[in-house]
């Protein structure tokens, strides 16, 4: 039913926006898509699979789970899914499995809401979820959930909107919703809408790009995005974008790469996504790959990352620079902009795929 909801609502939002206005020329996504580094991305990536033995991989042990999540799912939206190491990934993932259900950053590491949406994203990418006790995982998201509805991220007790999305997301990949309250879920996440129509971590919180993501893709899953005011949002949204063209968080920041995924997504999801300079946005994408190296990094000029590479990548794709489109680029496929995941894995899953924008 929810499911329902949730496509019936794209539907609205995909037959409200102004075509016209959003569609870039052929011609000018053409000359963007040329400057694309693909092949050095994927080479980037794999790079990184590779390099176990430096100081950079030891250090990111506590989050290795979600940056196994940013470079696989990178892979198969630059055409490269199969050059991964699927059954070793596949392995490793649910030797991270708690007793409890849910998935630690690494082996041996506690269980986090984080990590365990990263750890199903991945496997469900890898059309291997068969290797999930659905009930277990389940199980464990929904112990999470206090009394107003929010979640916590573990069991110390972090509050923050951030999981009430992992929690829907997660369950919705799994099929579990009906295990939590979605209802005081809803309430809560709009319980920290502020003035400006932004989201905050929790009830009383500056707004920011990041939670406005976590909030409207929770009410999106929900089919609950009427709570929204979508003007004042998609406003507050817009003006993160700086001279240059990248997105900022939150006002007075410097742009960074990843807010070509948190604010552009929520941007999409309002089918508002025509109310930024998109193409002022692509080149500033753009602008920050190591086309030596591969990868792309926060801004112009710094150093390249796996984390900043999957949001620039899903950048571009929700930009509609993809391989389906006129002009697009070859290879570059679509992006779910409510699951962060590749369209065709939610289609082989057969949950909702929002519209393209």
């Amino acid at each position: 039913q929810r499911s329902k909801k949730f496509g019936e609502m794209a539907e609205v939002e995909s037959a409200a926006r102004d075509s016209a206005n959003v569609e870039d020329s052929a011609e000018g996504k053409s000359s963007e898509a040329q400057k694309f580094c693909i092949e050095k991305h994927r080479q980037y990536v794999l790079k990184l699979q590779e390099n176990t033995n430096t100081f950079e991989y030891a250090v990111t042990e506590f989050l290795r789970m979600s940056g196994i999540y940013w470079g696989l799912t990178t892979m198969h939206l630059i055409s490269a899914g199969d050059q991964m190491k699927s059954q070793e990934i596949a392995e490793w993932v649910m030797k991270c499995q708690h007793p409890s259900g849910g998935f630690g950053g690494s082996i041996n590491h506690d269980p986090h809401m984080l990590y365990t949406l990263s750890a199903v994203q991945i496997l469900a990418i890898l059309d291997r979820m068969e290797l999930i006790d659905k009930d277990k995982v389940a199980e464990y998201v929904a112990g999470l959930q206090k009394e107003d509805g929010s979640f916590v991220g573990d069991e110390w007790g972090e509050v923050d909107t951030r999981f009430v999305y992992c929690a829907l997301n997660c369950l919705s990949l799994l099929g579990q919703l009906h295990r939590i309250d979605v209802d005081k879920a809803v309430a809560f996440v709009v319980s920290a809408m502020n003035f400006d129509g932004g989201f905050g971590c929790v009830p009383g919180a500056e707004s920011h790009g990041g939670q406005a993501f976590c909030c409207v893709g929770a009410l999106a899953i929900a089919g609950a995005l009427h709570h929204l005011r979508p003007d004042d949002l998609g406003w507050w949204l817009c003006e993160r974008q700086v001279q240059g063209g990248g997105l900022n968080g939150r006002p007075e920041k410097l742009p960074d790469v990843c807010y070509s995924w948190w604010v552009l997504s929520s941007l999409v999801m309002l089918g508002r996504a025509d109310w930024i300079d998109r193409k002022a946005l692509a080149a500033f994408i753009l602008e920050a790959q190591d086309t030596h190296a591969g990868g792309i990094a926060d801004r112009p000029g710094d150093e390249a990352d796996v984390f900043h590479t999957f949001f620039g990548v899903g950048g571009l794709s929700l930009l509609g620079y993809t391989q389906d489109r006129p002009g697009g680029i070859a290879g570059l496929k679509r992006v779910d902009p409510v699951y962060a995941l590749p369209v065709e894995t939610l289609e082989r899953m057969g949950l909702p795929v929002w519209p393209v924008a």
